[in-house]
C-alpha cells in the first residue's frame, strides 16, 4: 500500500503527475523565466553569501560591544552571540537580480532595540561597503534600510528572553517567544513563516519555480505590494505552496494554471491555511474571525502558518481585492490557452496598463527641501503607508467605483546652480510638479539630479519629490440627479474632505512634520494625458486629450475636482 503524506488542512485534489505535454510546457515556462532575467548570476549569488558572512560578523561585533558598555567581562561578551537569519524572497530561493535580503539580527535579552539603532548603526556606517542607510525605528516593525555592498538590504531585530544567542540556534521553538513585545514577536515572525513554509509544500522544487513565475506574473500586472493593498511576497507564497499541497505531484506549469482557477472561485473571506491554527504559550492575540470583529472584515485571508498565526493580507481593500480578481481570471484565460498551444509563456507576463486604464487619477506627492535624503526617506515612506487608509475612504463616495493605487513610486529629485533660490525652488516647484506640461517647465529651471551626476550635487540644497498614484474610477451614473427638475444638471465628485483629513493625518504625526518650509504634501487630481513622461516606459503612448463634442441637452457630463489640498483653516 503506497502511503503518501497529506499536506495541508485537507487531503489533495489530485495526486497524478505530469505527462509528457505538461512537462514539455513546464520546460518552456523555466525557459521563459531565464529569459525574463528572473535568476540571478552565479557571481551574484556569491556576494549575497560573502555579505551575509559579513553581517553575521557585524551582527556579532555589536553584541559583543553592548555587553562591554554594561560592564560584562570579556568572556561573557564574546559568549553572548548574536545570529543573522533571512527570511523572503532570499530565504524561500525565489530572490532575482535587483532583489534585497530580508535579513533579522537576533540578539540576547540584555540588548535593546535602541542599542539596535545606536550601536548597529553606528558599525554599519563605520564600513566602506555602506552606500545607504535609513534608520525607521517608529515603524510597525522597526527597520535598518541599507544598501550594502551593492544589495539592499532591510535589517530588522528581535531580542529573545535568553542571556545567549549561540550561532547553532534556530527559531522553530514556540517557547522562544516568551516575554517578548509585539514588536519582537512580529520580527520574529518572518523568519519563523518563511521556515514553515518551506516545510509545508510536497516539493520544494515545484513551488520555487511556480513561486517564481507568480511573483513576476504580480510585478508585470502591478499587483504586488502590501503597503499598497495588495500580497505581499509572503501572501504569495502562501497561496502558491496551498496550491501545492492540493496538486502534490504536479509540475509547476500545471500548480500556475490550478493556481488561478481556484482562487478566482475561492469563496473568499473563506481563509487560506497551509495548516490548522495553532495554540501556543503565550497570551497573545491569534487569528479568530469568531472573537474579533477585525479579523471578520478581513477581504481575501491569507493565514500565516507559524504560532502566533495573522493574516498576511489585512491591507486588502475593496478595490484591490476586486483588481486581484480580476486578474485571476485573466490568469485562467492565458494559461487555458498556453495548455491549448494558443499562447506562450510570454503572454502571462505582459505588463499592466494602469497609466493607460483611467481617465481620473490621484497623484499624492511628498516633497522634501532638504540636503539630507535620509529625512526625505522617513517622511515620503511615512506618507506611502498612509496611502491605502486615503483610498478606504475614497472607494466609500458615491461616484467611485474603484480606487487602483500603483505599487511603485516614482521618485524624482532637482537641484539648483543658483544656491540662493532654494526656498523659492521648493515653492515653485510644489506648485508646478506632476503634470507633463509644468514639468517640461521645471526642467528647463532646474537641475534633475540622476544616478550619473548625484555625486556632483551631493552637498547641493535639493527638492525631494516622491509620488503616489491611484486611478479613480468614475460611476458617471451615480453622479447623475434623478430628480426631474435637475436633468441636464453637471455634478462634481468632492474629493475634497478625505483629501484634507489625509494631509492633515501626516503633518500631524509627528511634529517635525509640521515645518511646511521642509515638508509638504501635494495632492492633485490629474486626467491620464496630463500624466508626466516619467510614469511611461520607452515605446509606451501616453493617452491623448480627446476634442470636445457638442453635447447634446440630456446629456449629464461627470467632472472631478481639480485641486492641490492645503491645511484645513481654523
Amino acid at each position: 500500500m503506497n502511503y503518501q503524506k497529506v499536506y495541508g488542512i485537507t487531503g489533495p485534489v489530485s495526486t497524478v503527475g505530469p505527462t509528457a505535454a505538461e512537462n514539455k510546457l513546464n520546460d518552456e515556462l523555466i525557459a521563459e523565466l531565464k529569459q525574463e532575467n528572473s535568476f540571478e548570476s552565479a557571481q551574484d549569488t556569491q556576494n549575497r553569501v560573502n555579505t551575509l558572512k559579513l553581517l553575521q560578523q557585524l551582527a556579532e561585533k555589536f553584541v559583543y560591544t553592548v555587553s562591554r558598555n554594561k560592564n560584562m567581562s570579556d568572556g561573557m561578551a564574546k559568549d553572548a552571540g548574536g545570529k543573522i537569519f533571512t527570511y523572503g524572497s532570499y530565504r524561500l530561493g525565489v530572490h532575482g537580480p535587483g532583489s534585497d535580503i530580508d535579513t533579522l539580527v537576533v540578539v540576547p535579552k540584555h540588548v535593546t532595540r535602541e542599542d539596535f539603532f545606536t550601536v548597529m548603526d553606528k558599525l554599519l556606517r563605520e564600513r566602506p561597503e555602506l552606500e545607504e542607510i535609513a534608520p525607521v525605528p517608529d515603524a510597525f516593525v522597526p527597520i535598518l534600510k541599507l544598501k550594502f555592498n551593492g544589495i539592499s538590504i532591510d535589517l530588522i531585530c528581535a531580542k529573545l528572553d535568553i542571556p545567549q544567542v549561540p550561532i547553532s540556534l534556530t527559531l522553530k521553538d514556540n517557547n522562544l517567544l516568551r516575554n517578548l513585545d509585539e514588536k519582537d514577536l512580529r520580527a520574529l515572525n518572518g523568519t519563523r513563516v518563511t521556515d514553515e513554509i518551506l516545510e509545508l509544500v510536497p516539493k520544494p522544487s515545484v513551488f520555487k519555480i511556480a513561486l517564481r513565475a507568480i511573483k513576476l506574473w504580480a510585478q508585470r500586472r502591478a499587483i504586488y505590494a502590501n503597503i499598497f493593498g495588495f500580497p505581499g511576497g509572503v501572501a504569495w507564497a502562501m497561496l502558491v505552496a496551498r496550491i501545492c499541497q492540493l496538486y502534490p505531484n504536479a509540475c509547476s506549469a500545471v500548480i500556475l494554471n490550478r493556481f488561478f482557477k481556484i482562487l478566482s472561485d475561492w469563496k473568499w473571506p473563506q481563509p487560506v491555511l497551509l495548516k490548522p491554527i495553532e495554540d501556543g504559550p503565550l497570551q497573545v492575540r491569534v487569528w479568530n474571525p469568531k472573537i474579533y470583529a477585525q479579523d471578520r472584515s478581513h477581504r481575501m485571508p491569507v493565514i500565516t502558518p507559524a504560532y502566533p498565526s495573522m493574516c498576511a493580507t489585512h491591507n486588502i481593500t475593496e478595490s484591490t481585492k476586486q483588481i486581484i480578481l480580476k486578474e485571476f481570471k485573466r490568469g485562467v484565460q492565458v494559461t487555458n490557452d498556453i495548455f491549448s498551444n494558443r499562447l506562450q509563456w510570454k503572454d502571462l507576463f505582459v505588463k499592466h496598463t494602469f497609466f493607460q486604464q483611467y481617465k481620473y487619477y490621484l497623484t499624492i506627492t511628498a516633497m522634501t527641501n532638504s540636503n539630507d535624503d535620509e529625512q526625505h526617506l522617513k517622511w515620503s515612506g511615512l506618507v506611502e503607508s498612509k496611502v491605502r487608509l486615503l483610498m478606504m475612504k475614497l472607494e466609500q463616495l458615491s461616484g467611485v467605483n474603484l480606487a487602483h493605487p500603483f505599487i511603485k513610486p516614482v521618485e524624482t529629485i532637482y537641484t539648483s546652480s543658483d544656491a540662493s533660490s532654494s526656498s523659492n525652488m521648493f515653492v515653485e516647484i510644489m506648485d508646478k510638479y506632476g503634470t507633463h506640461t509644468m514639468e517640461q517647465q521645471l526642467d528647463k529651471k532646474y537641475i534633475k539630479v540622476t544616478e550619473e551626476n548625484k555625486d556632483k550635487y551631493s552637498d547641493a540644497n535639493r527638492v525631494f519629490a516622491t509620488t503616489m498614484y491611484v486611478g479613480i474610477d468614475v460611476d458617471e451614473a451615480a453622479l447623475t440627479n434623478s430628480n426631474s427638475n435637475d436633468k441636464g444638471k453637471k455634478y462634481k465628485l468632492d474629493i475634497h474632505i478625505p483629501c484634507a483629513e489625509f494631509y492633515n493625518l501626516c503633518h500631524n504625526f509627528n511634529e517635525e512634520y509640521n515645518d511646511k518650509e521642509k515638508f509638504q504634501l501635494v495632492v492633485r487630481n490629474i486626467k491620464g494625458f496630463e500624466l508626466p513622461d516619467n510614469v511611461f516606459d520607452e515605446g509606451e503612448t501616453r493617452p491623448t486629450k480627446k476634442r470636445k463634442t457638442v453635447p447634446s441637452t440630456n446629456k449629464t457630463e461627470r467632472q472631478v475636482k481639480k485641486q492641490r489640498i492645503q491645511p484645513v483653516q481654523s
